[in-house]
């Protein structure tokens, strides 16, 4: 007599079970838009619709023509560029020469050095501009110094309340967002090929301008647009270098808006500069993107 064959269930494979309601159905999810609603609603509180006032307050009748059309505005927006533009050069060029002798110069404390950059970021902007006023201000230890030895009434360094003043600040400052990526790609360089062009023979600077510099392209593009779209919106060190014959986008949105009233033209003024950034910032990304970064 043959017995009955018991039939098992099929084994549940491995991994988590999808949940089922009771009865065999799965339980309702509320569709993906529905969870982005809260972080939609809330960038659009404290993000957009700031700047769609800012916008709607701009569209004065007659506001961008005043703005635009005035002599002020067009020296602030050709200061804000060209001090943007030459801050950028300084910090791409003081920065790759920096970089080269942390990465490749072997000397005590190095790694530290590489460390402190990072630290060196978070650094709020007003500091190093008060570092400088404290050595090379009208009452700094630089003038100090000169008037102590030579007995003068007044020291010889005026600059820092003028548009060199800031220029200096803002490489002082900025140089370590160039430093930064150029660090991490001279890192993952291959040194098998600085030492195959060390031992045929080519001089240091050759090995820089033909092995190393075409490696630092794009980590020098991806810094540079940083550094130049965070130039064109800096207002803390001009405040605080007290260059009253500089201004700048920022400055004139705030001597606009704080000391004139004139909310129309600092709105203006400032959807010009939003403009110029969002498209320099456009640039970075496009830059960042291709050097991988």
């Amino acid at each position: 007599m043959t017995s009955a064959l018991s039939v098992s269930a099929p084994a549940a494979p491995e991994g988590r079970r999808p949940r089922t309601a009771p009865g065999g159905r799965r339980p309702r999810t509320a569709p993906a838009w529905v969870w982005a609603l809260p972080p939609v609603a809330v960038l659009g509180l404290v993000f957009l619709y700031p700047l769609a006032l800012v916008v709607r307050e701009s569209l004065a009748p007659g506001a961008y023509a005043d703005v635009l059309g005035s002599a002020s505005f067009r020296d602030a927006l050709v200061t804000t560029v060209w001090i943007a533009v030459a801050a950028t050069a300084g910090c791409l060029v003081l920065g790759f020469a920096l970089a080269l002798v942390i990465a490749f110069v072997p000397f005590p404390g190095a790694k530290a050095v590489a460390k402190f950059i990072d630290v060196f970021l978070s650094f709020p902007s007003f500091l190093i501009t008060l570092a400088l006023l404290f050595l090379y201000g009208t009452v700094g230890m630089a003038n100090g110094i000169w008037t102590d030895v030579t007995g003068a009434a007044t020291g010889p360094f005026r600059f820092l309340t003028t548009p060199w003043g800031v220029l200096l600040a803002e490489i002082t400052y900025f140089t370590p967002f160039v430093m930064r990526p150029l660090l991490a790609a001279f890192s993952q360089m291959e040194t098998a090929q600085l030492e195959v062009a060390s031992s045929l023979g080519a001089r240091p600077l050759r090995i820089v301008r033909q092995v190393i510099l075409p490696e630092a392209l794009p980590a020098l593009a991806a810094g540079g647009s940083l550094v130049l779209v965070l130039c064109l919106n800096e207002f803390g060190i001009v405040l605080f270098t007290g260059a009253k014959g500089v201004t700048t986008l920022p400055t004139l949105v705030y001597g606009k808006a704080i000391l004139e009233s004139d909310y129309a033209a600092a709105c203006v003024v400032a959807v010009v500069n939003v403009v110029l950034s969002t498209g320099l910032y456009a640039l970075y990304r496009g830059v960042s993107r291709r050097a991988g970064a």
